[in-house]
């Protein structure tokens, strides 16, 4: 037997993968598919840089694999794709990572450890994992240029940067501000607004919140408010941070806002007091059947405390007044303070209306108190610890956690306490015994956390370089509007939210490893100097040797000019080797390095230029590979990765730095919940691809869910897809195989195709025109689901089933030449398709019929003239009746082997009856059944029943859903027959008319006796299920054939062996009035060269070759003879 076509026993698809993996390495597949398009025009990637510190997750598999496919789809689709590879290198990510390792803090760098060793630790942690990401990326399937990636801390892609640096500089969008901004003291660094809006940055956090008192001053602008006074007079203002308290400068009203002066006691002391508040927040704190109650009456105990009001007035006539300070632990510098100030931001929608206002902690704070000229005061230092100056809580944290749980132990041991209590609940317990609280509560609400130590952040007063994104804010927003979202949400919503409140990026980070800024500065900041290129660096230093600021050029060993590797990699321009350039200005002063380094975020994003040394070396395929065509990530990167590469484009190039961004969502666990060693509930990406092989992980994956939708993952359904799509693709190619190569089959020859080919073939051109235009589109879940629907229903399940006959009968002809033409291209076409989704098993596949790798195939065009509609429309609806048929057979316990005498159907209209016409032995020969009797509507003995679906109904209707609903259960048997035949129809619903939907309800049949009866959509079967003798019997000779057909292949014969059979019925008359009837059939479909005469024999021996007793049924038996014929 000819052995053209590989066959196979099992199918093993970690093992396919293992296997075509080594093929591609040992072929340089990867290379080859480069070559052969050199000269091909491009379609631009950028691969957003990893981090190799860490180890990759489930969640990597999914966002290699959204890459892999646009890619593999775009180079079928003619285009030259190149894909480099890169590595992250710098930033908190490894900079933690590492002083967890040393069982250091950043206080102990420069200290304990000098920035140089410091840095060498990042260095050598930095690319850890190296091999292990390269691992999982090679075994995914994930082609990339994993030989000559980008690496942010190589001195080459520093040097783009500080171009790109430059050019900002001086576009006067690089500045110095003095601002209040997120700053982690766990890292001990600034962060940009980007960082702190990255997804789970903001945790809800259940805080001590207080409504402190401050205390007026009387004077000559404050005795208004005394008049009529009952007690003391106190602003009331809210806040959840008390920890800011002690750093009070100022009380901020809104000036058009309504206040009211509130006669009561306080809550905690009892003491008579008049407090201030904002009319609209009465209610918040005063109960209204205590309004104008007794005050002689009020038993002092906190409850239905009696409040009146003594008069109203506007916020701006608060302005000016003076009030004592609330905690005297330090005075303000810088201005004036302790005053009640105006500001536009207030409002009544919680709090008291008045803002406790410290100017270090709020950037509306410190607008506000600059307007009105008041000082400020930074009572916490960088560490997040009060300062000396406050000495109830000295170096104290200011939030509980930044301690461990030993630590909080150890310090409630300290407060002579079991439990902890923050500086927040210390605070709001010292102002209750001072009568200085009106209200102490726990307040829920979202707080930001650092994106890398998951630590609150504090806003906090720093000097900081920035970007002015905000001065190309129109533009950045233009831009955006041209890009392709997936999904368009993303980039309308999150992002282009973004945009629309846009605020200038701190670039600044308090750290070591890192890029440096290339900002020198005299030390009165009257000069400065930015340095775009190594060249100028070298030249600058040349006029600082000569100035006598500095000995010598630490760099003489680098060649300005020179780009080879080697001379870029005889200098090191990270901290600290940079911070010992000193260069001079123009007025001959030294000028010092500023310390900052940049945020990590741009140097990912400057990897458009840097990858290629941009503008160094490389213009020509900078040029060619800027903006790319298309860029994936994980959503986090909204405002992360994708927004620096857009503003750093737009700023530098006007340009966008990518046409279309895929944004993928979070691959969660099978209940919903994120993933994380904690919860043990993380997934081994290597174990996951072991166990199942990367084609099926990848196309679980992808059919399972759109790339941007979160993906429940669940190992079950990779198994399911295993099952579903590669076994029956696995088996449809090997059942090709295996009568291919018995009949020789080459390819040439006559081929005369039936109504079956055609089918197939419109089946197949109008799936391969469908994934075409979805891979297109970024949409490939709709082409996945598309492929294995065709493998799995019309190719396997339909096509292969009902021509299996032409395959294994006859000789090699037209016929059986149509069959096998037609199935190979099949077979060939799903290759190509499925080649982006699933790599491995797609290029073994296509080997196997045409002998090279599929991912060196063009992407295969779809022959419109092959496409016919009409006969997929009739077949689809054979299909769909087959499928309805059986549902009533295993409904009713009959067997698909046990023949029915007849089946109604119903049509709607003339096409239908046309088409079931023309499918009308089909079907009979699929469901086996003798009859199919086609009934007009009104003629049909069946009754329908209708609902409406309330889901539905409620989402397009509204109001009038119910009264819709009424008019739907009011349907007569012929408006029924309507809405199924039309798909809508007009209704009169409370004067209005409306359009009911065929889904906006749901429509079932009723059973009539000796019929059972099904329904799909407008689409109703009845099935006979009444037995007649003769069609049990027929039943009978169709299981004894299966059984035989078992044994056979049981037995290891050949498809082509023919048989002797002998058939002892047990003395069951109805086995033997079976045999009998059918033996020609029996002998037909078994290839047994017995005579009819002698099939049913009285006995058989009770053992002996060949000898079997088989089951037919759960009471039948029989016992037959099969041996193989010598003949």
């Amino acid at each position: 037997m000819d052995k053209r076509f590989p066959q196979y026993d099992e199918l093993d698809l970690p093992k396919v993968a293992e296997e075509v993996l080594t093929q591609w390495e040992a072929e340089d597949t990867f290379g080859q598919s480069l070559e052969l398009r050199k000269d091909a025009p491009p379609f631009v990637f950028y691969e957003g840089p990893p981090s190799a510190n860490g180890l990759p997750g489930i969640h990597h598999v999914m966002a290699r694999t959204i890459k892999d496919i646009f890619c593999r789809y775009q180079t079928q689709k003619g285009h030259r794709v190149d894909r480099k590879a890169g590595w992250d290198t710098h930033g908190l990510p490894i900079e933690l990572g590492v002083e967890k390792e040393l069982g250091i803090t950043k206080e102990d760098i420069g200290k304990t450890i000098s920035i140089e060793e410091y840095n060498a630790a990042c260095k050598k942690a930095v690319m850890r994992y190296t091999d292990v990401w390269n691992d999982l990326t090679k075994r995914i399937g994930f082609w990339l240029d994993l030989e000559h990636p980008y690496v942010t801390y190589h001195t080459k892609y520093i040097e783009s940067v500080w171009h790109l640096l430059k050019q900002l500089y001086d576009q006067d969008l690089l500045y110095k501000g003095y601002t209040i901004q997120p700053y982690s003291p766990a890292a001990g660094t600034g962060l940009s607004s980007h960082e702190l809006n990255q997804p789970g940055t903001y945790k809800p956090v259940k805080d001590t919140s207080v409504v402190a008192q401050f205390k007026v001053k009387q004077d000559a602008s404050s005795e208004w408010l005394f008049k009529d006074a009952f007690g003391e007079v106190f602003i009331l203002a809210w806040t959840t941070t008390p920890w800011t308290l002690p750093s009070n400068c100022a009380l901020t009203v809104g000036p058009k806002l309504d206040y009211v002066r509130v006669k009561t006691f306080n809550p905690y002391t009892h003491a008579p007091q008049t407090v201030v508040l904002a009319k609209a927040r009465l209610n918040a704190y005063f109960k209204e059947d205590n309004k104008d109650a007794s005050f002689e009456d009020y038993k002092k105990d906190g409850k239905n405390i009696p409040w009146s009001i003594l008069d109203e007035f506007y916020g701006h006539q608060l302005e000016g007044i003076r009030y004592e300070q609330l905690l005297p632990y330090a005075q303000p510098e810088g201005g004036d303070a302790f005053k009640v100030i105006g500001g536009d931001f207030v409002t009544t929608e919680d709090g008291t209306g008045v803002v406790h206002t410290a100017p270090s902690f709020g950037a509306d704070d410190q607008r506000v108190a600059r307007q009105h000229g008041i000082g400020s005061l930074t009572l916490v230092d960088l560490r997040g610890r009060f300062k000396p100056e406050v000495t109830d809580f000295s170096g104290e944290y200011v939030k509980a956690e930044y301690l461990s749980a030993e630590e909080q132990a150890a310090e409630a041991k300290k407060q002579g306490r079991d439990k902890y209590l923050s500086v927040d609940e210390r605070i709001a317990i010292k102002l209750k015994t001072e009568g200085r609280a009106f209200k102490v509560e726990k307040y829920e609400h979202n707080y930001p956390h650092c994106w890398r130590t998951d630590k609150p952040v504090l806003y906090y007063p720093l000097d900081s370089w920035f970007v002015r994104v905000t001065a190309k804010k129109d533009r950045l927003i233009a831009l955006n509007k041209t890009i392709t979202w997936k999904p368009e949400s993303t980039g309308t919503g999150r992002f282009g939210n973004w945009l629309e409140n846009l605020q200038d990026w701190n670039l600044s980070r308090s750290r070591y490893w890192g890029i440096p800024l290339p900002i020198w500065r005299t030390e009165d900041g009257s000069e400065e100097l930015c340095i775009g290129s190594l060249q100028q660096l070298k030249e600058e230093i040349a006029r600082a040797v000569k100035a006598g600021v500095m000995k010598e050029d630490p760099y003489a060993a680098f060649v300005p000019g020179d780009m080879s590797d080697a001379n870029y990699d005889r200098i090191d321009i990270h901290r600290p080797y940079v911070d010992n350039i000193v260069l001079v200005s123009p007025d001959g002063k030294p000028m010092r390095r500023e310390t900052d380094l940049i945020d990590v975020w741009f140097d990912s994003g400057a990897m458009p230029y840097a990858q290629w040394h941009y503008p160094f070396e490389n213009e020509a395929t900078f040029k060619e590979k800027f903006p790319a065509a298309f860029i994936a990530e994980g959503v986090d990167q909204t405002r992360g990765w994708f927004y620096t590469l857009h503003a750093i484009a737009t700023l530098t190039q006007d340009s966008v730095a990518y046409q279309t961004v895929v944004s993928n969502g979070l691959v969660l666990d099978k209940v919903g919940q994120k993933m994380s060693k904690r919860l043990g509930n993380a997934v081994d990406p290597f174990k996951t691809l072991d166990q199942y092989g990367a084609d099926a992980v990848r196309w679980y994956m992808i059919s399972n869910a759109s790339p941007w939708d979160n993906l429940k993952f669940d190992a079950e359904g990779i198994t399911e897809v295993q099952r579903k799509f590669f076994r029956a693709l696995f088996n449809t190619y090997n059942f090709f195989a295996l009568y291919a190569n018995i009949d020789g089959f080459d390819g040439t020859g006559e081929a005369t195709l039936t109504e079956s080919d055609r089918w197939i073939l419109s089946r197949l051109n109008s799936v391969l025109k469908l994934a075409d235009a979805s891979y297109a589109d970024y949409e490939p879940t709709i082409a996945a689901r598309a492929i294995q629907d065709f493998v799995v229903e019309d190719l396997s399940n339909w096509y292969v089933r009902l021509n299996r006959r032409r395959f294994w009968k006859g000789e090699l002809g037209a016929d059986k030449n149509a069959a096998f033409s037609t199935l190979q291209r099949c077979l060939e076409v799903v290759a190509m398709l499925s080649a982006p989704i699933a790599p491995f098993f797609s290029d073994r596949l296509y080997r196997d019929l045409k002998g090279t790798s599929v991912h060196l195939s063009d992407w295969p065009k779809h022959d419109e003239s092959l496409i016919d509609t009409e006969l997929e429309q009739r077949t689809a609806l054979a299909q769909k009746l087959t499928s309805l048929v059986l549902s009533i057979r295993k409904k009713e316990g009959h067997r698909v082997r046990q023949p029915l005498q007849k089946m109604l159907v119903p049509v709607t209209d003339a096409a239908m009856r046309t088409r079931l016409e023309a499918i009308r032995d089909l079907v009979l020969s699929e469901v086996n059944v003798k009859e199919l009797v086609i009934l007009d509507a009104s003629e049909s003995k069946l009754t329908k029943k209708i609902k409406p679906d309330f889901k539905k109904l409620g989402a397009r209707m509204g109001k009038l859903m119910k009264s819709v609903a009424v008019a739907v259960n009011g349907f007569s048997q012929a408006q029924i027959a309507e809405l199924e035949a039309n798909g809508s129809m007009k209704l009169s619903v409370e004067g209005q008319e409306v359009e009911l939907l065929r889904d906006d309800v749901e429509i079932t049949a009723e059973n009539v006796p000796g019929l059972s009866v099904a329904s799909d959509g407008a689409l109703t079967v009845a099935l006979d299920i009444t037995l007649t003798d003769e069609l049990v019997q027929e039943g009978i000779a169709r299981e004894l054939v299966s059984r035989i057909q078992t044994l056979r292949k049981e037995s290891g014969f050949e498809v082509t062996d023919r048989v002797q059979l002998h058939i002892h019925a047990g003395g069951d008359e109805r086995v033997a009035r079976a045999v009998r009837s059918h033996a020609g059939w029996i002998l037909s479909e078994t290839l047994a060269l017995t005579a009819e005469d002698q099939l049913l024999v009285s006995h058989l021996p009770a053992e002996g070759p060949g000898v079997h007793e088989v089951e037919l049924d759960e009471v039948r038996r029989c016992a037959l003879s099969l041996v193989r014929s010598a003949n």
